[in-house]
């Protein structure tokens, strides 16, 4: 794998601070409703980069019920970087973001969200972040972030860059609850031509142009 930048500055650009962006109340039963995106990710095409065991980034796009599953997760391999690119059946308006990181220091201190960044790479996530937050250890999952959901409307992509956490080797996570509103994706109509394959002669009179037929008075 490409050695790729370990950056470790916990600076944030004032983002994902205050009252604003964290709602600690997950008293509600609707919660679990709320949080049903991972159910319009397009599954065959989520990308984990620098997973240890490949394939098992999805697993921590699982139902609000199953987040404390400890069974399904996620570690980094190389260092403690994780980038998740993560498109959607549809176009989402992302609203709230939950994780669940590894215990102990595991666990992500900071998450940038892209959106509609198809296919990002370690060489793209140094670009501004359409949001960036520090994260605070959340083993039940219960505190949410809270996305500019004027930013993150219209999102057919999300990509999810972790880039460091609170001083382990490796950074773990369990789950990743994404909270928005859904829209099918408007197709476009194809228009079908159907050629003739064998003109009727009925309907071809003439195929001779008489210009004094088509005189202007």
């Amino acid at each position: 794998m490409a050695h790729h930048g370990h950056g470790h500055s916990h600076g944030c650009g004032g983002h994902g601070h205050g009252g604003d962006d964290h709602d600690h109340d997950h008293d509600s039963p609707e919660i679990g409703v709320q949080y049903n995106l991972y159910m319009k990710i397009d599954k065959d095409r989520v990308e984990c980069l620098n997973e240890t065991v490949e394939g098992s980034g999805k697993q921590v796009f699982k139902p609000w019920n199953e987040r404390l599953d400890k069974s399904k997760y996620v570690d980094s391999d190389a260092d403690e970087e994780l980038l998740f690119n993560i498109p959607f059946t549809g176009l989402v308006k992302l609203k709230g973001v939950i994780i669940i990181g590894g215990e102990d220091e595991s666990h992500p201190d900071r998450m940038k969200l892209f959106k509609n960044r198809d296919a990002m790479t370690f060489d793209d996530v140094h670009v501004e972040a359409d949001q960036e937050f520090e994260l605070q250890p959340d083993p039940n999952g219960v505190v949410e972030y809270n996305t500019k959901v004027v930013r993150f409307s219209g999102v057919h992509n999300l990509s999810i860059y972790f880039p460091g956490n609170f001083g382990a080797d490796n950074t773990r996570v369990y789950y990743i609850g994404l909270r928005g509103e859904y829209t099918e994706m408007q197709r476009q109509e194809v228009m079908i031509c159907n050629y003739e394959l064998a003109p009727n002669p009925a309907d071809h009179k003439t195929d001779v142009f008489d210009p004094a037929q088509h005189s202007v008075y």
